[in-house]
């Protein structure tokens, strides 16, 4: 059972009803909480409605994260995807204060959140957890819940702006600052935060998955949350903090704060039924019918060919259609020679390997059942009248022939190239970059359609985490272990040798190795652009059609005009018009 889906469900109905009922009705900016909390259920709905709005934020975090990063790009096509210049400003590392638009979004996004949560955790200590029939436990726990997803919050903003606010209540603003606190408050506030959210959330008690638990934080998900504030803390407070990350890490993996295991596949942690999956230790509740955010545009509906439905068979009625939003960096230019750059070519990352089972064409099995995370070549099915067909361009008259490369191809054969060998971002076509589905795209006919709920931390992470400590620590050979206990889930049995690192098997790991298994193995997941920087490449680095920033500002968003002139406290990060 998926709790969040049910409680947010009830809280909206409840919602529509008691506004429809009376359209004279006097409209207030708040109910005020002593009217609105009379059951046990109100006080349960209360403490999860900004995990909904939560959920919903993800959407800027990605668009962030990925197309800033070496990895996803948003060429344009065809005349399709152009929007100002706005996704070249991304991938150049050119934006400005007035681009508003997704650094806006995740500003306001998260600082919503975090007065959302405010809200509710003053609410709960004006309450009797007696009266409403909790236990102390029971209420306690409530209140971490919306404790640690402020923390989540303040990760996020530290991580894109670094300098901002800090806001602890929604009653008595003088207990928030004015203006930015400095980098080392907000890191400082997370980390007290969550240390003392661990005591009070409940804990995992046995395999299975989350469960009723999913979308609730636990344990583990509060210190996989200080693992990832600790492997950060050098980008973010110029402080080393990787043995206090290890310690985290190690204790997560050893079943410290609850039982985990990686799933026997790679895509466990984000298939329909995931609730089940012993990977997951904190995942958004998605459903069909009720919240699906990761399956929306800006996340990974639009990661697939605008009429990928022909191919795919699912209705364009579940989420809208879909459309070419996102695409793997190329790996070839435009006379079919490979690029060398040392970043990007995310296909040719994966093609290092041989035979991992992420490279196959992704297909619909039937019974919700995929194989394969990538789009590429001709996208064959057969049409209602029992056509042998091609998944075609929209508005263009040729067949796809999805490749590895960024061009004009059109119709041209698998084995021709262009004239035209300018390979830019400004100039694509629908058949430039290999598409993706990280999350299935089950049929109508299935019954896991969009049912899988969002994975925000899995256990992958926290392993991946304790390697690059290993490391950075000088134990280069325990990082390799810890790796090759997740990526031999990628490979066959007769592959195994050629493809696990030293000593496990023949292949070398070093630091390089090392970023460039966070790009396999979270490839579009909305976390590319911090790797890039925790390893000095994010300004610094050269991949396709980018070239390094003046200077490390980039490393950082600016604080966008709006928002500067909404408060005049605020100050503009360095290296932005003020």
């Amino acid at each position: 059972m998926k709790l969040l889906k049910y409680i947010s469900g009830a809280f909206v109905a409840a919602t529509v009803m008691a506004s429809c009922t009376n359209l004279d009705e006097t409209l207030y900016d708040q109910v005020g909480s002593q009217n609105y909390y009379n059951t046990k259920k109100n006080v349960i709905a209360a403490t999860f409605r900004p995990f909904e709005h939560a959920y919903w934020s993800i959407q800027s975090r990605h668009v962030l994260n990925e197309l800033t990063a070496d990895q996803l790009i948003t060429p344009t096509r065809d005349g399709w995807w152009d929007d100002g210049g706005k996704w070249r400003r991304l991938h150049y590392h050119t934006w400005n204060v007035d681009d508003g638009g997704d650094a806006q979004t995740e500003w306001n996004g998260c600082f919503q959140g975090i007065m959302q949560c405010n809200v509710v955790i003053e609410d709960l200590e004006t309450l009797s957890p007696e009266k409403f029939g909790f236990s102390q436990e029971e209420f306690n726990n409530l209140k971490a819940q919306c404790r640690a997803l402020r923390a989540w919050f303040y990760i996020r903003l530290l991580d894109a702006f670094r300098h901002v606010p800090l806001a602890v209540s929604f009653n008595d603003i003088s207990k928030n600052s004015e203006g930015q606190v400095e980098p080392k408050v907000i890191f400082d506030f997370i980390e007290s935060e969550l240390k003392e959210s661990i005591e009070l959330l409940a804990q995992k008690s046995s395999l299975g998955g989350n469960g009723s638990m999913q979308g609730q934080w636990t344990k583990a998900g509060a210190a996989a949350l200080l693992v990832r504030l600790y492997l950060n803390a050098e980008v973010y407070i110029d402080e080393d903090r990787y043995d206090d990350c290890a310690k985290y890490a190690q204790d997560i993996i050893n079943g410290v704060y609850g039982p985990y295991q990686l799933a026997e596949t790679w895509d466990g942690p984000f298939d329909w039924n995931n609730e089940y999956c012993d990977e997951v230790i904190f995942a958004f509740p998605g459903s069909q019918g009720y919240s699906f955010w990761h399956y929306q545009g800006d996340t990974y509906w639009w990661s697939v060919p605008a009429r990928a439905r022909y191919y795919l068979k699912d209705s364009k009625a579940k989420a809208g259609d879909h459309n070419t939003k996102y695409a793997a960096s190329p790996s070839y230019d435009l006379n079919g020679q490979l690029y060398s750059y040392e970043l990007g070519m995310p296909v040719q990352n994966f093609r290092k390997y041989d035979g991992d089972y992420r490279m196959k064409l992704y297909k619909n099995l039937g019974n919700s059942k995929r194989e394969g995370m990538f789009l590429f070549g001709y996208l064959e099915y057969t049409d209602d009248n029992g056509n042998r067909m091609k998944v075609r361009a929209p508005e263009q008259p040729y067949d796809l022939y999805i490749r590895d490369a960024v061009g004009k191809f059109q119709g041209m054969d698998p084995n021709q190239w262009p004239d035209d060998k300018t390979s830019t971002l400004p100039n694509g076509d629908h058949n430039s970059g290999w598409h993706f589905v990280k999350y299935p795209l089950y049929t109508d006919d299935d019954e896991g359609q969009m049912e899988s709920d969002y994975c925000e931390i899995r256990l992958a992470e926290v392993i991946y985490s304790l390697a690059e400590c290993k490391m950075r620590s000088g134990d280069s050979r325990g990082a390799a272990q810890l790796l090759n206990t997740v990526r031999k889930r990628n490979y066959p049995e007769d592959k195994l040798k050629d493809n696990l690192y030293a000593p496990d098997g023949r292949a070398s790991f070093d630091e390089k190795e090392m970023l460039a298994e966070w790009g396999r193995e979270f490839f579009a997941e909305s976390r590319r652009r911090i790797d890039l920087i925790r390893f000095g490449k994010f300004s610094s680095g050269t991949w396709w059609d980018k070239t390094p920033d003046a200077d490390k500002h980039t490393e950082i968003f600016p604080i966008m005009r709006e928002i500067l002139n909404s408060n005049h406290a605020l100050e503009q990060n360095d290296g932005y018009n003020k």
